[in-house]
């Protein structure tokens, strides 16, 4: 990770085991929440269990009770790991990328961009089920309550870290590799009304800068930057800094871990 100091190790058991001691400071330390984070981390006995709790009670409605997406959630957590383990590695990329997030119980309580990306994974479980009626219910609730509009189809990897999350917007034949950062109001969509396999593919440690369109079925290389308020409509290469309307490539990424630096200023010159 990048800050030494916020280093965590990966392991299920000691993520599970700091945010249930940063929980239990919090109550000392702000006792008006305590009934929050009691019901939302410390009477659970796992990680999986208190992100199947936080995902029922955000999308619950009168359409649909939090008891039934409850259910839903405890039996895809208990049938995949993976679900499991990604979000763990989600929540460690918030911790170590984002200089606002001090703590673990952070994103899971209150950034919407972490607790999105995992009401998508659940959908996303739910269409490889074939249960492609309730993967849309799913996605209508994430977009209605966080602003994040993913379709259940589209493919993301793991360690993914999404900013702000406000006007997030991801198409079915999307996929987004591991490693990669996102700032609000991105659209990775298609160019028209084309069937078929249409929107972009994102490799791996990208970075994907404010208010970015990246339109088309194009491959984004790894390890490369998109700067805010670019709009891509052709293939970006590896290790590259795209920026413009429509982007051009302006030098290379900078680094070799841009998702993790998250540096989004233009070298000096770089556009002429």
């Amino acid at each position: 990770m990048q800050h030494d100091a916020k280093k965590v190790d990966l392991d299920r058991d000691a993520v599970w085991t700091q945010i249930r001691d940063e929980s239990a400071t919090a109550v000392r330390n702000e006792p008006l929440l305590g009934a929050l984070i009691h019901a939302g981390l410390l009477h659970h006995s796992s990680l999986e269990a208190a992100l199947a709790y936080r995902f029922s009670l955000k999308l619950a409605s009168g359409e649909m009770s939090e008891q039934i997406l409850r259910e839903i959630a405890d039996q895809a957590y208990s049938s995949s790991d993976e679900l499991g383990d990604a979000a763990r590695a989600d929540l460690l990329a918030v911790y170590d990328r984002d200089p606002a997030t001090h703590r673990l119980i952070q994103p899971i309580l209150f950034f919407k961009g972490f607790q999105a990306l995992q009401a998508y994974r659940m959908g996303h479980w739910l269409w490889r089920q074939g249960r492609y009626d309730m993967a849309y219910f799913v996605q209508m609730r994430c977009s209605e309550c966080f602003g994040v509009d993913i379709h259940p189809a589209a493919r993301i990897g793991t360690g993914v870290m999404i900013d702000h999350a406000h006007s997030i917007v991801i198409g079915e034949t999307a996929t987004v590799g591991n490693d990669v950062s996102m700032l609000h109001s991105v659209t990775l969509g298609g160019t028209g009304k084309e069937d078929g396999d249409r929107h972009p593919k994102i490799g791996d440690g990208v970075m994907i800068g404010a208010g970015a369109k990246v339109l088309g079925n194009i491959s984004v290389g790894h390890h490369s930057r998109i700067a805010a308020g670019s709009v891509v409509l052709h293939e970006v290469p590896s290790c590259k800094t795209v920026a413009g309307v429509p982007a051009k490539v302006i030098g290379d990424a900078g680094c070799s871990e841009p998702s993790h630096s998250m540096n989004q200023l233009l070298g000096t010159g770089e556009y002429s």
